[in-house]
């Protein structure tokens, strides 16, 4: 197993990247190619620990890239209105497809109206180049 902290430059070769990875950093771009990273039969969930502002998160799940392409058109106005910035990103490779990335981003959370650091962990499985799954615990989300 081998971690991999990759806050890469500008010109950085990505495709050495696991998949999560890249997508992530195609998220804070605002790159609507995230989608060539996302598998057909997409298992997709994101959790929150303990807290999420009291607000229903339930529509933040998908089984497939259909249902992906919702949460995402409504992760930016509801959640992330302004993108989001990655502080910290590692991935470990678990081996077979398996990665648990620990990501630390900075964001203006529309729920609260304020800037926010958060930190959540996913776990991810990817094949052929594609997420077939994806499991987010948000674990995290402090203002700043």
């Amino acid at each position: 197993m081998s971690a991999t902290n990759l806050a890469t430059a500008p010109g950085t070769d990505t495709t050495s990247q696991p998949a999560i990875e890249q997508l992530l950093r195609l998220f804070e771009a605002g790159d609507p190619a995230l989608m060539g990273f996302i598998a057909a039969d997409i298992d997709f969930r994101i959790d929150h620990y303990r807290d999420s502002d009291g607000v229903d998160v339930s529509w933040q799940q998908a089984t497939d890239i259909e249902g992906f392409g919702v949460i995402l058109s409504r992760l930016g106005p509801e959640v992330f209105p302004q993108g989001t910035k990655i502080v910290g990103l590692s991935s470990q490779d678990l081996s077979d497809g398996w990665y648990n990335t620990r990501f630390h981003q900075r964001y203006h959370y529309a729920v609260r109206g304020r800037m926010v650091e958060s930190v959540t962990f996913i776990l991810s499985h990817q094949a052929d180049g594609k997420i077939d799954y994806f499991r987010e615990t948000v674990t995290t989300v402090n203002d700043i």
